[in-house]
């Protein structure tokens, strides 16, 4: 049973370092108006090594744009005009080319004259969206909702860590607990530095997380070896400490995405919200595979341990492989924030 385990976490493991190797972040689109006619374009196109991902910018036919040039910066190009359009920007159309053959997501962000912005996630299998007046609440919400889950299933290292606190606590109550201070803490400093009461360097934070990852891998095996530590006696606390942590990795991000004026609290939450259920789909998976597991190498229910009890005897394989991937981050990430 032992090396099963140790095999199945094994390929779950590297299925978790493809997905970050292979991950293409999304293009961002940014259309600020001028006047009625006239918008300055900023469109950042993700690049993967030094190759620029084929998408392109399609405005109505009768705009016409000024001269660009693009850079490369941080892994993608950066790209900058003005366009103008005889009959205006409102109510009309603009696609994104090219994105209907790719795997990546596109932000949107239209900031009109009067200070209000619209927000819109363009996809594969639906790359275009109409430059409307004003966005509704109901948009903002949809939009920053699916934004938050998509965060946090992409974002492999903060699911790391949630799946180090399951082994970690041990049982249901302790696990609802656990990752509700979780959440209430990177609600918190994700809020705050969102509205700027907070400013630390991005690339500390990403470090910082990594360790944070590889610290409670530690204590998993403490625990497994009777040496149980704060982190056993108090999951909460340590969850807590770490989510204020977590929140700034968040806050980055949703930096890079920007924040529609007129709704700020409204997207915030439900970006919030969105991160919620991202993890507690991401959990509920994780339970499902164990029952799956628990299903098929144990075939008398008499002798079949709970999902708990499969959970505890894959901890210790589970967290030197979480340690060892976290730790990767951690020189990888210092190093990036020296250099």
């Amino acid at each position: 049973m032992s090396k099963h385990c140790i095999l199945l976490f094994l390929s779950l493991c590297g299925l978790f370092a493809g997905v970050q190797a292979h991950e293409v972040r999304p293009g961002y689109l940014e259309l600020r108006e001028v006047d009625s006619h006239s918008w300055d374009v900023l469109w950042k196109v993700p690049a993967k090594d030094t190759q620029r991902l084929g998408l392109y910018v399609q405005m109505p036919g009768d705009c016409t744009n000024s001269e660009s040039g693009a850079r490369l910066v941080n892994g993608a190009y950066i790209e900058r005009w003005r366009t103008s359009c005889a009959d205006g920007l409102l109510g009309r159309e603009v696609t994104i080319t090219g994105l209907s053959a790719t795997r990546t997501d596109v932000l949107a962000r239209v900031a009109r004259a009067d200070g209000t912005t619209q927000t819109v996630r363009l996809t594969p299998s639906a790359p275009a969206f109409t430059v409307t007046a004003t966005a509704s609440r109901l948009q903002v919400a949809a939009t920053y909702l699916a934004l938050g889950v998509e965060h946090i299933l992409l974002g492999i290292d903060h699911l790391l860590f949630v799946l180090a606190l399951m082994f970690l606590v041990g049982n249901w109550s302790r696990l609802i607990g656990t990752i509700t201070a979780f959440t209430l803490a990177h609600s918190l400093t994700l809020a705050a530095a969102t509205f700027g009461w907070i400013q630390v360097p991005q690339a500390l934070v990403e470090a910082a997380i990594a360790l944070s990852i590889v610290f409670v891998a530690t204590e998993i095996l403490h625990i497994r070896q009777g040496r149980a530590g704060l982190a056993a006696r108090m999951p909460w606390l340590i969850a807590f400490l770490f989510g204020l942590l977590h929140g700034l990795g968040f806050a980055g991000a949703l930096r890079e995405i920007g924040l529609p004026e007129h709704a700020i609290p409204w997207a915030l939450a439900f970006f919030n919200i969105g991160v919620e259920l991202g993890q507690l789909l991401f959990i509920a998976v994780l339970f499902a595979l164990i029952l799956a597991v628990r299903a098929v190498w144990y075939r008398s229910a008499a002798t079949s341990p709970n999902p708990w009890g499969l959970a505890a005897r894959l901890s210790a394989p589970a967290a030197y492989v979480i340690g060892t991937l976290a730790m990767f981050w951690v020189f990888d990430r210092t190093y990036g924030f020296l250099v």
